[in-house]
């Protein structure tokens, strides 16, 4: 078993007081790590002048916008939280994300979209997500008991930045979720994995969005981000207040950036799903 070193210790100690998901604890730990390995030394050693030509090497190598951001996060939790350098993390530049437009489905695109996926419970995992308008690590982690169909809503554990939240429970949806219910007869996890102790692999979601926008001759890049793309702009065409969408979706504002806004349960319950628009199969063909 690999030693971990003291400075990676106390890394790792330090996200996990702040209670930094599992997620971005390793992307912090392998970004930190590839900078320390491109100049051959501990990152401890290294300083505000090495990070401005690690982040001109990165961009010079064609890492996405994101992949970027995400380092420069990384640098400046290590350089102002693990080594105690106040001044450093301000002065360690995130890279302009380019102003593009999300992929949007319309309407009849999703019925298409949805139904060309084959797998009952991976196609109802794709359909909650645009129902409810999840991320994809959150479909995949919903269990049954978060499904409340007395009060119409669904209980959202741990989701982005280990936030719990509701998000309301379409008619339609909650009938497609009995029908699966029925037939596939989950216990813990409402879309388990081959191993039933385990929930189903978000890859599985990825790799049907690909299959699925082929078999609909959908041509757009689709995958289950885009169904909450299509789910916020669906709701805000149907003239939603962008206060409940905001709510529904987890920001703490529609551009992340400005105050978390707090909606009532009763709100969140008396919002339409797009889904209830839709005319959707409730069993897949097959």
């Amino acid at each position: 078993m690999t030693e971990i070193s003291p400075l990676r210790r106390r890394m790792i100690d330090d996200m996990t007081i702040r209670n930094l998901s599992p997620a971005t604890q390793r992307s912090y730990l392998h970004a930190v790590t590839k900078f320390s390995r491109y100049f051959g030394c501990s990152p401890d050693r290294l300083g505000l002048e090495d990070v401005r030509a690690f982040q001109v090497h990165l961009v010079s190598s064609g890492l996405s916008w994101p992949a970027l951001n995400q380092t420069v996060c990384a640098l400046r939790f290590f350089f102002g939280v693990t080594l105690g350098h106040a001044e450093i993390p301000e002065r360690i530049a995130y890279a302009r994300t380019p102003a593009k437009l999300p992929t949007i489905l319309n309407g009849d695109e999703i019925v298409r979209f949805l139904e060309a996926v084959p797998s009952l419970r991976t196609r109802t995992a794709l359909t909650t997500a645009y129902a409810a308008g999840l991320r994809a690590s959150e479909a995949v982690h919903l269990k049954v008991r978060d499904v409340d169909g007395e009060r119409g809503i669904i209980r959202v554990e741990h989701g982005k930045g280990g936030k719990d939240r509701n998000v309301m429970l379409s008619g339609q949806l909650l009938a497609i979720l009995r029908v699966y219910w029925r037939l596939a007869r989950p216990e813990v996890w409402l879309f388990p994995g081959r191993d039933e102790t385990k929930p189903i692999d978000v890859q599985v979601l990825y790799s049907a969005c690909r299959s699925a926008c082929t078999a609909a001759g959908i041509d757009k890049r689709v995958t289950v981000h885009t169904l909450r793309h299509s789910f916020a702009t669906h709701l805000l065409e149907s003239g939603t207040d962008i206060r409940i969408i905001q709510v529904l979706l987890g920001h703490n504002n529609l551009s992340t950036t400005a105050r978390y806004t707090k909606v009532s349960n009763t709100l969140i319950r008396s919002t339409t799903s797009p889904l209830d628009r839709l005319t959707l199969e409730v069993v897949p063909p097959g």
